[in-house]
């Protein structure tokens, strides 16, 4: 039941920006791409319907097995450790998976794997709902996890984006540290989701501290998350930031 859940979790969450899809597939020198903790394959079927040919690589044989159930193409190893064969690719992608990866070991495999001129790309999401959402979710959260040192937060979220900022600016330093890429870059892409209430008590379990949140506790916040959408006319829109870390491999033309 447990590992059901995480599949289903995983697949709630929301998938990537048209234009980061769009700006990776254009700046490769081809259309392999080689997809770094793939999960369930929500980034991966975007790649493939951007006309990319994707080879998965995943640690949990439950999520591949679900995301060759998809129709991807999934190996299961510890990105480290797995073995490329000789194989190379056009572009490595990293979708809000690079935290699992040893930023120094992970950037000199994806070097070693990567055609010249192919790009490693590193990206996720921060997200910012309303006010009218998020105090309400904030004021539960303190009252069923009062121990929780997410409760030093504000209630919206600018200290996410700048703790992610941050993180993809040290990913960008490993990068560089490799000497086999040109300069990183770091990349920023504002956009909009609208979320049912449903919809968005599916999502919020999956997403920071309420994942280790118990059964009764978890109820306690989405039960408020929900009377506080149904206010809003059982809607709302929630604001994202997506932001990538990204550099091309260097080599020989």
């Amino acid at each position: 039941m447990g590992r059901f859940n995480e599949i289903a979790d995983h697949q709630a969450r929301p998938g990537y920006p048209d234009a980061l899809v769009t700006r990776i597939v254009a700046g490769s020198p081809g259309p392999d791409v080689l997809d770094v903790g793939c999960g369930t394959g929500i980034a991966a079927r975007q790649f493939e319907a951007a006309g990319s040919a994707v080879l998965g690589v995943e640690p949990d044989a439950r999520m591949a097995d679900f995301a060759r159930g998809r129709g991807l193409q999934v190996e299961v190893a510890v990105f480290e450790a797995w073995q490329p064969a000789g194989r190379t690719f056009d572009a490595v992608i990293a979708a809000q998976s690079w935290h699992w990866v040893d930023p120094v070991a992970g950037a000199v495999k994806a070097a070693r794997v990567l055609r010249p001129g192919g790009r490693l790309a590193i990206f996720g999401h921060v997200y910012e709902p309303p006010a009218e959402v998020a105090e309400p979710f904030a004021a539960a959260f303190r009252r069923a996890a009062p121990d929780s040192p997410l409760n030093a937060q504000p209630a919206r979220r600018p200290l996410d984006l700048y703790q992610a900022q941050a993180a993809y600016a040290k990913f960008a330093d490993k990068i560089r540290e490799t000497e086999q890429f040109k300069e990183p870059e770091q990349w920023r892409f504002d956009w909009e989701q609208s979320y049912t209430r449903d919809q968005s008590l599916d999502l919020l379990p999956t997403t920071g501290g309420l994942t280790q949140l118990r059964p009764d506790q978890l109820a306690e916040v989405l039960d408020a998350v929900g009377d506080a959408i149904d206010s809003l006319g059982g809607r709302f829109t929630m604001n994202y930031t997506t932001l990538a870390a990204t550099a091309v491999r260097v080599g020989a033309c």
